[in-house]
């Protein structure tokens, strides 16, 4: 890639098959999937509780969506609000204001009508697609938002006949799992009656790669989430590089479950973009639950299956449990969170495939790294940057300085997958971006400290607004977690800093216990200061029922910092 200057050890670690660079893609996602379209036609596409969409259903739905999007008012540069849980209409909606160069805006459905509120003041779409549950929450937005149009969404419809009379008969978890999907909704317009319209004219004219395609929400575990806008190059690159990073994986022969919120940036592009230009079918679960994803797996288990640690693991018991093999998954993806071998060995011996992990924010598309899928993987780094990637490892308080191999810093990063900034927020922007020495683009800050090996393998340390400082030292939660989770009375900790008035901050841990178990602190403190510096051995340790967590499983060490000094 022209414009690359730094040094790049971390060539020589990938696996046999990838490139040190990809050509860049040059058209928009609407020509990724169109050209799934063209190759794939018949090929099934989608797949909802046993109902299939082939290739081209697919691609007319888009095709009529869009026009019925057009006819509604919405043109390029029109940001449309998308608020839906996985279903083969968030698939067809997303694709249909990306033709018409509009701006798609992802919203998780299951936010509270605070969250929602904040994020429609910031982006002021007019248009809405959401899922009929969630549509009396915006109905109810004060006239301030700019919501003119709703199109409410059935997710009900995309599914077999008899799924549906299943979900109406007498029974109460059948009640239960209707109610869940649907609710009647009055004063919108209907998903049905959107796709009445006529197919879009071919000569409209579509975006173009540098056009912004995405609002992707940060996760806000520093304040109110902002807006990363991406553009079509962004995520069209990103999704490239997936496919070069997997070359086993074959073109229109793979299947991909897509068990992640696709409103998610990690889900949305393994599934939304990759799987889509893989012409992969694209297996969809409206919620991870291993009853749910157990009986399609023993039908046609998953070629690709991208999910978290806490997924891998339900998925591995249950699957024993129940005498369903596993055998056929062949490449794992793990994110979001640290991938330890508890999970890993299990999930390889029972499927025979690979369980590896990557690395990315929203900021980037979302992924900057990952580990080879192969036997050279390293256990407990996030692998190593994808092709045309970039990465340094710099002083945290002056990022043009570089640290030396080896040495702790905050990783700062390049690349075409790589955002041009946060929505309407220029200072913001401005904030996380570093100059280049160079003629390069600038680097953006990620705001983790890694070290970097000798073979270029990433080790995540800690974010730096979640370090701890205390009596002058840095702590990083990270590793202390690590140390307590070992101790045999514990099942998951999160550890944070509060307040201290002679320390700057003390260390203290909310640990869930094992079942069974009653709280120790004393011998939990014990078996801290056995195995870590003073300094980093908790003050305080707190028993919690659970620790609370995003939706794809990460721990809001926020909240549970907030938890404990409302608690006192």
């Amino acid at each position: 890639m022209a414009g690359i200057t730094t040094p790049r050890p971390w060539l020589k670690s990938y696996a046999e098959g990838v490139p040190e660079e990809i050509e860049l893609p040059t058209g928009s996602l609407y020509d990724l999937v169109s050209a799934s379209v063209e190759e794939f036609p018949k090929n099934v596409a989608l797949e909802f509780f046993g109902a299939t969409t082939t290739y081209a259903q697919m691609g007319e739905q888009i095709d009529r969506a869009a026009e019925g999007l057009r006819l509604l008012g919405v043109q390029k540069g029109d940001p449309v609000a998308l608020v839906l849980p996985n279903c083969p209409q968030h698939i067809v909606a997303f694709y249909a204001v990306l033709r018409l160069g509009a701006i798609v805006v992802e919203h998780n459905p299951l936010y509270t009508p605070r969250e929602l509120r904040h994020q429609f003041e910031d982006h002021g779409a007019k248009v809405v697609i959401a899922w009929n549950n969630v549509v009396e929450t915006i109905q109810a937005f004060p006239a301030d938002v700019a919501v003119e149009t709703i199109i409410s969404i059935d997710v009900t419809r995309a599914m077999p006949f008899g799924t549906r009379a299943l979900l109406r008969l007498p029974i109460a978890r059948a009640r239960e799992s209707r109610q869940a999907l649907t609710t009647g909704v009055r004063g919108t317009i209907s998903w049905k009656d959107l796709l009445k319209a006529a197919p879009i004219d071919p000569d409209i004219i579509r975006p173009g790669a540098e056009d912004v395609a995405l609002i992707q929400y940060t996760s806000g575990t520093t304040g109110l989430p902002k807006g990363a806008t991406l553009t079509h190059l962004n995520l069209n690159t990103n999704a490239a590089q997936a496919r070069a990073w997997v070359p086993t994986v074959k073109r229109g022969t793979s299947v991909v479950y897509a068990v992640l919120p696709m409103f998610h940036a990690y889900g949305l592009t393994l599934c939304l973009t990759f799987a889509m230009s893989m012409g992969s079918r694209l297996v969809l679960f409206p919620k991870f639950d291993p009853d749910l994803v157990l009986p399609v797996i023993r039908k046609r288990p998953a070629t690709f299956l991208p999910a978290v640690p806490p997924i891998y693991e339900r998925l591995t018991a249950a699957a024993k449990e129940k005498g369903v093999s596993l055998k056929g998954i062949e490449i794992a993806i793990s994110g979001a969170m640290p991938l330890s071998a508890s999970v890993v060995e299990p999930w390889e011996a029972q499927t025979g495939g690979y369980l590896v992990e990557g690395y990315g924010l929203s900021e980037t598309s979302p992924v900057l790294m990952a580990n080879p899928v192969g036997p050279s993987r390293v256990a407990g780094t996030v692998g190593l940057p994808l092709p045309n990637t970039e990465v340094r490892v710099v002083d945290p308080e002056n990022p043009t300085v570089d640290r030396k191999a080896g040495e702790q810093g905050e990783l700062i990063v390049r690349g075409p997958q790589v955002f041009s900034g946060y929505w309407k927020k220029p200072d913001e922007t401005a904030a996380v971006f570093v100059p280049s020495s160079d003629e390069g683009a600038a680097w953006f800050r990620t705001g983790d400290i890694v070290t970097v090996d000798e073979k270029g393998f990433v080790r995540i340390v800690d974010r730096i607004k979640e370090l701890i400082i205390t009596g002058g030292f840095n702590v990083a939660p990270s590793e202390v977690e690590d140390c307590l989770r070992e101790h045999p009375d514990v099942a998951d900790v999160a550890v944070v800093g509060l307040p201290s008035q002679h320390s700057g901050e003390d260390v203290v841990a909310a640990v869930v216990l094992a079942p069974g178990k009653s709280l120790d602190e004393a011998g939990i403190r014990e078996f801290a200061r056995a195995n870590l510096t003073a300094y980093k051995v908790p003050k305080r340790v707190y028993a919690v029922d659970e620790l609370p967590k995003s939706l794809i499983g990460k721990v809001l060490r926020r909240q549970v910092r907030e938890s404990l000094l409302a608690a006192g």
